[in-house]
């Protein structure tokens, strides 16, 4: 098992050059109802249903450095293009790199809506984080839960349980600092009894969290292979649909 705040120090001196950060695509998605995407490299977490392993498990040899400058010139460029009105940073972890994020977010409009989403562990870890974020009156944040317990947790990404925590704490700190955010779970390998506890548990920080996005596991080849390796199998199937 590992710890992921320390895991978070050795991929950012990795992927991190002073306001710099690697970065290996941009596009625009369907997400969102229309979403213009730059994909990052580095990730505090190794999530056995990742469908961007083949990045995370290589920070140092993929992407090339970007400036936040550079991000969101990119960013505003596709949503223009394409007419949307959301941007977000996604692939691995946005929060790394904190200085970098910022600068992203100073130089995104304020028409368009910054959707951070990340899986919460810098967030939870560091209050200051969220003291941050509250700067930006675009921005809505995502915490992707791993997993409804710690158990589940330790399971899907092979980290320390007690890092589930931190992931709830992402929540309690962002609410503390009045940023916009909401709860997603990842729930195929939950059971329905482990994700409504978890879903009154988040309806105590926030009744409107109770609306829990659900997460389901896309099975691509790679990702197929990975859960095969590591014993994992779905067991729910809830009917969600990515977009």
């Amino acid at each position: 098992m590992y710890d992921p705040i320390r895991l978070a120090g050795k991929i950012e001196s990795a992927v991190c050059r002073g306001s710099l950060r690697k970065y290996y695509r941009y596009r625009p998605a369907g997400f969102y109802g229309g979403i213009a995407t730059a994909d990052c490299v580095g990730c505090c977490l190794r999530c056995r249903f990742c469908w961007a392993l083949n990045i995370t498990d290589r920070p140092g040899k993929v992407g090339r450095l970007y400036s936040p400058e550079e991000v969101a010139a990119r960013l505003v460029r596709i949503a223009r293009s394409k007419d949307y009105h959301q941007v977000r940073v996604s692939g691995n972890e946005p929060t790394l790199c904190p200085d970098h994020l910022r600068g992203i977010l100073e130089a995104v409009p304020q028409d368009l809506l910054f959707v951070l989403e990340t899986n919460g562990i810098p967030i939870g870890a560091d209050p200051g984080y969220a003291e941050m974020l509250a700067h930006f009156s675009n921005l809505e944040v995502r915490v992707s839960l791993k997993g409804a317990t710690r158990e589940e947790f330790q399971k899907l990404t092979g980290a320390r349980p007690e890092a589930f925590d931190l992931q709830l704490r992402a929540l309690e700190n962002l609410l503390r600092w009045g940023v916009r955010c909401y709860p997603a779970v990842m729930a195929s390998f939950s059971t329905r009894r482990n994700i409504e506890a978890l879903r009154r548990r988040l309806e105590l920080l926030e009744p409107d969290f109770c609306d829990l996005e659900i997460e389901e596991v896309i099975c691509y080849p790679r990702v197929q292979k990975e859960l095969e390796r590591a014993g994992l199998k779905v067991t729910e199937s809830w009917g969600y649909r990515p977009g």
